[in-house]
């Protein structure tokens, strides 16, 4: 049966999503050495694993391939782009800042904006310069100066740029990195735990004050990973539920609550809460393993309708190397969306994670989110079947 198409919002934006440690290639931070760390390749060899398959080095190959990039944005008819800046490219020795980076950048984002698509520019996507992991990183008291300093040289640089994104997911890096200790530094510690949230915490204010203190037309907003948490039933469970949305869900986006003009949201995961556990159907799931239940964009949306801030979705997509079923997820996720919509949740912009196949962190090169495979020997890039079905949604504005 053929379902009645929903339509979106005059001038709503329709993008895909990347980041730069992700996909440009050639970088240097406190990434790029872990993966190259004695422990990180002794774990790999534990596991029978392939150390190269684990380590970004060119990644997508980006940075040489920028044109390529915007041609594939093109195809899918995409009005609007959400990229990071690597601020180990841009500051590599501390407090100096390489103008010949800022300005190929500033090349990108001219040639995004002759192209009609919108740039939506992430300033921090998880990796640090060296001399910053040296000092501690988001350890270190004195972070919040650094990333204003570093804000407002970036800010200054690209006057063509309306929409700002502080930070991406900090309830995931503080979580990975200083709860689980899997990603670096690989530390353990619930004190370090919330030191690392409260420092993110107040980066984010400092660097939405600074930038709408240089341009107050921006549109400066931080991007949350939330997750519906729905009860399995009963009030243990639906208690559980509410504390777990709570903690990681309204933990961040309250105590920013009057510094942002707008809240990305990166949506990948439903749980359904049964005594502390994940009870999950998992009809369908991703190569990640993680269940596709797209209605539940429309549960996410709709609990934090009470911020009243525009709402874009910064990330959403799948690992699905065989493309079985990312256009029917995509579909299914809009539709969700656009019913949210309906019921008053102001989405101005969806992003799919993401535009390239890309270096996925600690899973290495093996989990395909990308619309458009890389052949990593000459660089090409391959539109997916899915495209098609995306490219259509976006022209016509309705799904």
């Amino acid at each position: 049966m053929n379902k009645q198409p929903l339509s979106f919002p005059k001038g709503f934006y329709w993008g895909t999503a990347t980041s730069a440690h992700q996909v440009e290639g050639g970088l240097i931070n406190d990434w790029s050495e872990w993966e190259k760390s004695e422990r990180r390749l002794a774990y790999l060899k534990g596991k029978n694993l392939d150390p190269l398959e684990y380590q970004s080095g060119l990644a997508a190959n980006s940075w040489e391939h920028l044109e390529d990039d915007i041609t594939c944005i093109k195809e899918l008819n995409n009005n609007a782009y959400r990229f990071s800046l690597d601020w180990s490219r841009i500051e590599a020795e501390e407090g100096k800042f390489n103008e010949a980076v800022i300005e190929k950048y500033h090349s990108f984002i001219k040639r995004l904006k002759e192209e009609n698509i919108e740039p939506f520019v992430t300033l921090w996507h998880w990796p640090v310069p060296l001399w910053l992991r040296d000092k501690g990183g988001w350890e270190n008291k004195n972070i919040v100066s650094y990333f204003e300093r570093f804000t407002k040289k970036i800010v200054e640089s690209f006057p063509e740029v309306k929409f700002w994104l502080t930070l991406n997911e900090p309830n995931v890096y503080a979580g990975k990195s200083y709860l689980e200790g899997s990603w670096p530094p690989e530390k353990k510690s619930l004190f370090l735990y919330f030191r690392v949230t409260h420092n993110l915490i107040k980066a984010h204010k400092a660097a939405y004050t600074l930038i709408k203190k240089i341009k107050p037309s921006s549109q400066v907003g931080i991007v949350s990973n939330l997750i519906d948490f729905d009860s399995a039933g009963g009030p243990i469970n639906n208690f559980l539920a509410m504390l777990a949305h709570w903690l990681w869900n309204d933990y961040f986006l309250k105590r920013i609550k009057n510094h942002n003009d707008i809240i990305g949201v990166n949506f990948y995961f439903h749980n359904r809460v049964n005594y502390g556990f994940s009870k999950n159907k998992n009809e369908k799931v991703s190569d990640m393993g993680w269940e596709l239940y797209p209605q539940s964009i429309k549960a996410v949306l709709l609990s934090i309708k009470k911020y009243n801030k525009p709402m874009y979705i910064t990330e959403n997509g799948l690992a699905d190397n065989k493309d079985v079923n990312r256009a029917w997820y995509i579909t299914e996720v809009l539709r969700s969306l656009a019913e949210a919509i309906q019921e008053g949740a102001d989405v101005r912009g969806y992003f799919h994670w993401s535009l390239l196949d890309n270096f996925e962190w600690a899973e290495g090169f093996g989990m395909k989110f990308g619309l458009f495979s890389i052949d990593r020997k000459t660089w090409k890039r391959i539109a997916r079947p899915s495209t098609k079905v995306y490219a259509e949604i976006a022209k016509h504005n309705q799904v």
